[in-house]
């Protein structure tokens, strides 16, 4: 029998990407007993009733064939309606919007659609782990932005001007902020539509957090005026507003001529996202706010909580006003964020995750996510400051 070859099978390009550095600690706790995880991005609801409720009729009611490449109709014409009353833009359910596997997916679908090999990204970060991923699968070139803590992490405008090179097509925006719980004012929000006008830049937006905002009105990009809708592909779901993450449904919005190039993308490698998540979707729309408002405000009570906690400790955390995550700055431990989340996990049970994972500016810094029961933060905390008693 003839020997495989150890000739690199897989791509340059996929050989080439980081291996998720959010993996590697939850891997180390699931061997662990009794761990408090402040690591996990997502909600700790269970999906509310009448969603479930809607899914379970679905499959009763045969619902189980393909839909559309773009989605239900019902589905596309509930997204529309819904961004339509809460920021005032339009988009038209025929051509504008298709229904996705996630925001995974839409983010999947718009890079490979808008970028040839060697265009150019402008990612502030820290930020999701997916992005910079993404860019580099649809063979574009990732351009990393820092945003600084003495902004909130809230990017710098000028930042992104600088970084503009004649490579440069796209400007990447995700506020809320996974993983610093930062939001982008609207005056910020202007000066980066402004900057994409005068470049002739593509803008895409992850606004997967838009209903998870603390004393703060979340600012929808393509809703600042009609011309930056033009430009704009908005990407959101209902994994994180409606507790849907396993449903694996989001959607996106934009140009016609975009979108047809996602339809495109999605016929031959999805087909359609699922027929049951779209149906408990538009359930979600229709009936899921007061479902959302009660999410809202306990993870509000508990960011108060973490927050404080933290501040307390000596790991000085500015207030997140959106998402559902803490970042804290972890120097007054002495350590650097990996060797402090390693060591968090195994001397007191509690898993965080080392800001480096996040890309650059992460560096020192540690996302701690409230998606769990107040009680569990309190004991998380008493914990910690156990661990900073020795370390601090």
């Amino acid at each position: 029998m003839q020997e495989v070859s150890n000739v690199q099978r897989l791509s340059k390009r996929v050989a080439g990407l980081k291996p998720s550095g959010i993996r590697k600690f939850f891997d180390i706790a699931a061997t662990m007993k009794d761990v408090i995880s402040l690591g996990i991005g997502e909600p700790d609801f269970t999906t509310p009733k009448p969603i479930l409720e809607a899914g379970i009729r679905s499959l009763q009611n045969g619902e189980t064939h393909y839909t559309s490449n773009w989605g239900k109709m019902e589905l596309r014409q509930a997204i529309a309606d819904n961004l339509l009353h809460l920021y005032n833009v339009k988009y038209d359910p025929t051509n504008e919007i298709i229904a996705t596997v996630g925001v995974s997916e839409a983010l999947y679908l718009t890079f490979t659609a808008l970028l040839d090999p060697g265009d150019e990204v402008i990612i502030p970060t820290p930020c999701f782990v997916s992005y910079q991923a993404e860019v580099i699968m649809a063979n574009g070139v990732p351009v990393e932005v820092v945003s600084r803590e003495e902004n909130n992490f809230m990017v710098d405008p000028d930042d992104i001007r600088k970084a503009i090179t004649p490579r440069t097509k796209v400007i990447f925006i995700g506020y809320p902020s996974n993983p610093t719980g930062a939001v982008a004012t609207r005056e910020v929000m202007l000066e980066i539509a402004k900057i994409a006008e005068e470049h002739d830049l593509l803008v895409v937006s992850d606004e997967i957090y838009d209903r998870l905002v603390y004393d703060f009105e979340h600012v929808c990009f393509p809703a600042l005026d009609e011309s930056i809708k033009h430009r704009t592909v908005l990407l959101g779901g209902f994994s994180k507003d409606y507790a849907m993450t396993g449903w694996r449904i989001g959607y996106a919005c934009g140009p016609a001529d975009i979108i047809q190039g996602l339809v495109r993308i999605h016929q031959y490698t999805i087909m359609s996202a699922p027929t049951t998540a779209q149906d408990a979707a538009l359930e979600a729309l229709k009936s899921g706010n007061p479902y959302v408002e009660e999410m809202v405000a306990e993870y509000d009570r508990r960011r108060r909580l973490l927050v404080a906690g933290l501040n307390r400790l000596g790991l000085h955390t500015f207030e997140p006003r959106g998402a559902f995550y803490a970042f804290p700055n972890i120097q007054a431990s002495g350590m650097d964020d990996e060797t402090f989340a390693e060591k968090l996990l195994l001397e007191e049970h509690v898993a965080v995750v080392p800001g480096n994972a996040f890309g650059p500016g992460g560096s020192g810094f540690a996302r701690a996510c409230y998606a769990t029961e107040y009680s569990k933060i309190e004991e998380a905390l008493h914990r910690m400051e156990k661990f900073m008693s020795r370390h601090g």
